[in-house]
């Protein structure tokens, strides 16, 4: 659930113990803020910190920066200035350029950078760095690893790179794949009982800290793995490697039966005997238009575009009319 953008104003929540008065919620942004910082421990300080936070003119441009600044932080601001109409425009998650070159310029520790509705998270390294939602699911399940609170598995979902499911196996913790979207990584957490997954995208979730998906809450779980490490950001997320990945759009006509299609099954199962266990083959119909995403990843960059292509032209042949 998205977080609102006028946690500022006073909100209204119907009382059903009295017959439909509304009740008013006094100071919601400041109880928000409160219970941002309850997800971190009481001694948790960010007071030998700079960070640069990017709100994408969105529901958190006046929450954010105070959390970071009553944590102590000194803090620098992209995308406060919301108009109604530049809600993510050129800035947030989705375009982190700018938190990059900002970051750099202020000789920052890390930046964040959250999207208009506060519920995802990319986070820039002191090195001007991306760190995405792969990365930051990395360096949160193994903060909870090292507590000792990580349950059974981490949920991510079919875009994952495997270089995060390597990553966690390596170090003992179960990688789940939901299909894409995270209220499917949600629906898993809650069938099984786990309480970390995410997405590539940034949508990072902690049912151990709160019910849904959140970014502030999010980069305080990254912020205090790193406070209690005392390594950098761009040390915490170079446990990881990432797998190269060639993604094409294969434009199609008429119904896509991937399964039913001999020629294409065919060339999936020689794609994946030439990555053998070091890569994975993905073929997504997409939802909204007539494309087929193929996507291959593996350790080899060379063989993962050579292989995308093949299969590529394999199933433009197949599915053309």
């Amino acid at each position: 659930m998205a977080i609102e953008a006028e946690l500022e104003k006073e909100m209204e929540c119907v009382d059903s113990s009295s017959l439909g008065k509304a009740e008013r919620v006094e100071d919601a942004a400041g109880r928000y803020i409160e219970f941002c910082k309850s997800t971190v421990p009481s001694s948790f300080s960010l007071k030998d910190k700079s960070i640069v936070i990017d709100c994408a003119h969105g529901a958190t441009y006046h929450i954010g920066p105070r959390v970071l600044d009553e944590l102590g932080a000194t803090v620098f601001t992209i995308g406060t200035e919301p108009d109604g109409l530049n809600i993510n425009k050129e800035c947030g998650s989705t375009n982190p350029e700018s938190l990059q070159k900002a970051v750099l310029q202020h000789g920052a520790d890390l930046g964040l950078a959250l999207d208009g509705d506060g519920d995802r998270l990319i986070m820039v390294d002191h090195k001007g760095e991306i760190v995405d939602g792969d990365e930051i699911l990395y360096i949160i399940a193994r903060s909870r690893l090292a507590e000792g609170h990580l349950p059974s598995a981490v949920v991510g979902t079919l875009m994952s790179n495997l270089g995060l499911e390597v990553a966690l196996n390596r170090d003992g913790i179960d990688f789940k794949r939901a299909n894409v979207g995270d209220r499917y990584v949600m629906e898993v957490l809650n069938q099984e009982g786990w309480t970390v997954g995410g997405e590539s995208s940034g949508h990072i979730i902690c049912l151990d800290r709160t019910t849904t998906g959140d970014g502030i809450v999010a980069a305080l779980q990254v912020l205090n793995a790193v406070q209690k490490s005392g390594l950098t950001l761009h040390e915490l997320k170079s446990g990881m490697t990432k797998f190269p990945q060639t993604m094409i759009n294969v434009r199609v006509s008429g119904n896509v039966d991937l399964t039913g299609s001999d020629v294409i099954q065919q060339a999936v199962i020689k794609a994946e005997n030439e990555l053998g266990d070091r890569g994975r083959v993905l073929l997504r119909p997409s939802g909204t238009e007539p494309l087929v995403r193929v996507m291959i990843e593996g350790e080899d960059g060379e063989l993962v575009d050579r292989l995308a292509n093949e299969l590529a032209k394999v199933v433009g042949d197949a599915l053309t009319a």
